[in-house]
């Protein structure tokens, strides 16, 4: 193990041995960018995890109606022309995908909303060709052990677990996020000046990466 890795286990360990809420925390990783242009280098990731933090309520738009997912189909497009229901819409769901036959017209009636909210169904993740059940259901399986990057600052925060996970379970998904993060930044490691750890109510466990 490595003297980061290590560094990593104790966070959790320390997030683990605060107060406890009555609810489940999220586990949050935040990592503290660097000598990073965001304008200059756009980083949109789809990171696949070891293990799943939660179920993601996800919505399809589909040519006819599926039983494995809430779906809305062409017909019922014109009911999402007020705004507010739009809006309504991204708030309900966590992901959307997309039948692509489908595609330029979820563009035209959804895309004003979904894509500043960073859920337009997608080719990296959220575009079937056939709706068939094994192909739903296989995309959806995907988006739940799948975790969505943008940056839009120098400063990345997501969800990595759940307080009640095991701690290997979320070291486990720091590891293979950061891991993928360092990757795709220009300079690597160059890029990241630090990272922290926080459960949704607790202070935050800084971890220097050098």
């Amino acid at each position: 193990m490595t003297e980061f890795e290590s560094k990593i286990k104790s966070a959790i360990e320390e997030l683990k041995s605060s107060k406890k809420r009555k609810f489940d925390q999220t586990v949050d990783l935040v990592v503290n960018l660097q000598k990073f242009d965001v304008r200059k280098n756009p980083l949109n990731l789809f990171l696949k995890i070891p293990y799943k933090i939660k179920d993601k309520k996800v919505a399809a738009f589909l040519e006819s109606k599926s039983t494995h997912v809430d779906t809305i189909t062409f017909d019922e497009f014109k009911k999402y022309n007020n705004k507010k229901k739009l809006k309504d819409l991204v708030k309900k769901y966590d992901f959307f995908i997309a039948q692509a036959s489908l595609m330029p017209k979820v563009a035209t009636t959804f895309g004003r909303v979904l894509g500043p909210a960073g859920k337009m169904p997608s080719p990296q993740l959220g575009i079937i060709l056939n709706a068939d059940e094994k192909s739903i259901n296989e995309i959806k399986e995907k988006v739940n052990n799948s975790v969505k990057i943008k940056i839009k600052e120098a400063s990345i925060k997501l969800a990595v677990g759940k307080e009640s996970m095991p701690n290997e379970e979320i070291f486990e998904n720091i590891n293979t996020i950061y891991k993928e993060i360092i990757k795709a930044l220009p300079r690597n490691k160059e890029n990241v000046k630090n990272i922290e750890l926080k459960l949704t109510m607790s202070k935050p466990v800084k971890i220097n990466v050098r």
